[in-house]
């Protein structure tokens, strides 16, 4: 049974001029399906190519084309939804959302206003170990990206590259649950985390595959719990949407500007305008882009060329019995079966390729701890310093087991260990044999030991009057030893025949 109790953070409180107030943070999460085609057409999904070049005729709103649903976009879907523990709905529908911009050809947005394909879920979003705020998903629906304006290219004209026009996206709407700036960056990284797990999105913010419209609102303390109480959103405050985030430290930045914006502008006694704005990292600041009242000049209503969508049961339960072990799962199982800490269990799952790689390493190495201590510290480390990442590794799991295999069988030192460890990384080969090759094996030999402990002690009379006095100066004599055999004795072997020969 898993383990997944936690207590819920504080909301954050940002003190105004007059008066103390809470952040109400909600997000829209726009996740572009991983797909080879488009949503409504065959059309390429890669990213990179010439503009204007996976474009297909219904794309391009050509007459006469009709769209055809990508059965795939649909489980992708699913999926999504049954890793967020959410409702399916076997019964949703496609709308058209009507408005004009320049990389909209059709003049309207296919999506699902009335009738999602998913329901109510939930995400855990972890703060610190122990802490997490449990975040309500209210809805999940399929909709087409548009296309991509492009303004710097010439002085004089704009230019439209329609190659995103129709991507299948996931629109992961929340409710209202997120109280701090902190927490918005904190559910987009776990969103995202479980979307990569589940192989739904891929989560590449710089392609624009994963993108956060984040509803900032303020109010005073004790509102937002009136709100819990009786879901009447009139106890919270106006809310104003910042509009394509795709940056965890803009998100932060963002919601924090707005949120003081909106205090000064209600102590000043003005009101908030419901807007949506965007944000300018370069000034640190947002600045308004249009007005938001409840947007009715959208003009939804039921896509004529695409019938209800109907799923059935069985369908949703095959896929449901092929999910994989999600990251809230997995991070609680480390914890229980390797000993792990929740923090170390937390990095560990962090990415699917890193919880691979640790679970090989230490099934073959036999120590789930020092198993995560050498990933963590020596490996992670390394990696960070070199600007690559675990796919990178030139460490096999392997390889890393053997070494740790070697530590806990007492053939090495963990010093001589990240000797070894650095030979496998920059040159390769099997850590066994480089032990044995360059005679880095430990001393396990007492007699050997006792050696050099004896003539470390002979030849320094007044250090050991001092340790006799200063039992902790005993140290001292372990470290000569060590240095003495260049690193080869065993660390235990010798503390205890340093104690024995000083008397302490």
């Amino acid at each position: 049974m898993l383990d997944l109790s936690f207590e819920t953070p504080k909301p954050k409180v940002i003190s105004g001029a007059k008066h103390d107030w809470e952040l109400v943070i909600g997000l829209e999460v726009h996740a572009q399906i991983a797909t080879k085609a488009k949503l409504f057409s065959g059309a390429s999904t890669g990213f990179g190519a010439e503009p204007n070049s996976h474009v297909a005729f219904v794309d391009a709103a050509m007459p006469g084309m009709l769209p055809v649903i990508n059965e795939f976009c649909v489980e992708q879907a699913v999926r999504t939804g049954l890793g967020l523990k959410a409702q399916i709905n076997l019964k949703s529908a496609f709308d058209r959302k009507n408005y004009f911009y320049p990389d909209l050809p059709q003049g309207y947005q296919i999506s699902q206003l009335y009738h999602p394909i998913v329901g109510e879920g939930e995400v855990i979003v972890d703060m610190e170990p122990g802490v997490a705020r449990l975040v309500r998903i209210e809805r999940i629906h399929i909709e087409q990206d548009a296309g991509k304006s492009i303004h710097d290219m010439d002085p004089n004209m704009s230019f439209v590259d329609l190659n995103r026009t129709g991507v299948a996206l996931m629109e992961i709407v929340s409710r209202p649950d997120i109280r701090g700036p902190e927490e918005a960056a904190a559910y987009v990284v776990k969103l995202r985390q479980i979307l990569r797990y589940l192989g739904t999105c891929d989560g590449n913010m710089q392609n624009g595959n994963l993108r956060a419209d984040v509803n900032v609102s303020v109010c005073r303390p004790g509102q937002y719990e009136k709100y819990q109480e009786t879901q009447d959103f009139s106890h919270l405050g106006t809310r104003c949407e910042i509009k394509n985030m795709n940056s965890m430290r803009f998100i932060q930045q963002a919601v924090d500007y707005e949120a003081k914006r909106q205090i000064a502008i209600l102590e000043s006694g003005g009101k908030i305008d419901q807007e949506t704005r965007l944000y300018d990292p370069d000034k640190g600041e947002t600045r308004s882009m249009r007005s938001k009242e409840e947007a009715h000049d959208y003009r939804y209503f039921p896509d004529p060329d695409l019938l209800p969508l109907e799923i059935e049961q069985a369908w949703v339960d095959e896929i449901a019995a092929s999910l994989p072990e999600l990251p809230d799962a997995k991070k609680a199982r480390f914890v229980a079966d390797f000993g792990l800490s929740e923090y170390d269990a937390s990095v560990l799952t962090a990415d699917t390729a890193n919880a691979v790689y640790f679970e090989e390493v230490a099934g073959k190495g036999g120590d789930g701890k020092l198993a995560a201590n050498w990933v963590i510290n020596e490996l992670f480390g390394r990696l960070k310093k070199d600007d690559c990442d675990i796919s990178d590794s030139p460490v096999t799991p392997a390889q890393l087991a053997g070494l740790i295999a070697l530590i806990k069988a007492g053939d090495i030192s963990g010093k001589i260990a990240k000797d070894v460890f650095e030979i496998v990384y920059t040159e390769g080969g099997d850590p066994a044999q480089i032990v044995e090759a360059k005679g880095l094996r430990q001393v396990t030999d007492t007699g050997a030991i006792e050696a050099a402990v004896d003539e470390v002690i002979a030849g320094n009379p007044a250090q050991v009057e001092k340790a006799k006095q200063n039992p902790k100066l005993a140290g001292w004599f372990v470290g000569q030893v060590m240095k003495a055999t260049g690193g080869k004795a065993n660390p235990a072997a010798v503390n205890q025949i340093v104690a024995a020969k000083l008397g302490l």
